[in-house]
């Protein structure tokens, strides 16, 4: 089974909440988002996720809802109202403080640590709970995209066996072509050498029973590699690539040839449609 490299998970445990959340990426990319008090388990949480995601770009995230509270900063507000009071007595002002302007000055509330602090096991084992379910995402994703791809790499195969039965029926047209330049280079004074040469290339110019074999034998290796394990991504680009090119260089050898030729094109043209969609979502794949 593939698995996505996008994917979404969120576990809370009491006021503490981890969070993980993934983009495609090139590599495996991790960026740390969590509270100055948890800096030190950040190399924990980093070495859980090395260990279980291959590729993509992984925000995680920390917060805890109660983890400090707000307290009155009494010395600072005493400061402040009998520093009031002794300038309203110096000025002869008739003026009372106002407890709103206080509560606004800086320093008026003080943030303390809440009596129930969260342990490093704690943290990580919140960290394997979102991982587990962060996997789960990605593997029901992966399985959606595996059976697109799945049904997608059939259709190349039919494609190209489809070809093969138009070329067996087609190799008159293909020896008349190279009949008729042979019969233009003869016409001309040529060297033996150069005119078998001519001929070699001509006939390697309107024969793609290889490239067939090898869109076939490509299409049968990215249904194996979706039915395998680990990292696929990258190993699918790479057939992909060289399905692309078989299927260019089909195009290139079969144009000229008439009503068959122009039905070879539609159908190395569906084949191309398939492989660029394929492509499109293989970049999906970790």
């Amino acid at each position: 089974m593939s698995r996505s490299m996008t994917g979404f998970a969120r576990a809370t445990s009491g006021d503490l909440t981890l969070t993980l959340k993934a983009v495609n990426h090139r590599g495996l990319d991790l960026h740390f988002h969590v509270p100055p008090q948890f800096d030190g388990y950040e190399a924990r949480i980093r070495e859980l996720l090395k260990g279980n995601i291959c590729r993509g770009s992984v925000q995680i995230r920390v917060e805890q809802a109660s983890s400090y509270a707000l307290t009155l900063n009494r010395p600072l507000l005493r400061t402040w109202l009998e520093t009031f009071e002794s300038v309203a007595r110096e000025l002869k002002l008739d003026s009372k403080p106002d407890l709103n302007q206080a509560f606004r000055m800086p320093g008026i509330f003080q943030q303390e640590a809440s009596p129930e602090t969260t342990l490093e096991g704690d943290i990580l084992k919140l960290a394997e709970e979102a991982l587990t379910e962060f996997n789960a995402f990605r593997d029901r994703e992966g399985a959606a995209i595996d059976a697109e791809l799945l049904q997608r790499t059939r259709a190349v195969a039919q494609i190209a066996a489809k070809i093969a039965q138009i070329r067996t029926t087609a190799v008159h047209v293909f020896q008349q072509r190279l009949t008729t330049r042979l019969a233009e280079l003869l016409s001309n004074t040529i060297e033996p050498q150069r005119l078998a040469h001519e001929a070699a290339i001509l006939a390697d110019r309107s024969d793609v029973s290889e490239e067939l074999v090898r869109l076939q034998t490509h299409a049968a290796q990215v249904e194996a590699l979706l039915a395998a394990p680990g990292e696929k991504g990258k190993k699918l680009d790479f057939l992909l690539q060289e399905m692309n090119r078989e299927t260019n260089t089909i195009l290139s050898k079969t144009s000229g040839l008439g009503d068959i030729g122009l039905t070879v094109t539609d159908l190395a043209l569906a084949a191309k449609s398939e492989i660029d969609k394929i492509r499109e979502q293989s970049l999906n794949l970790e």
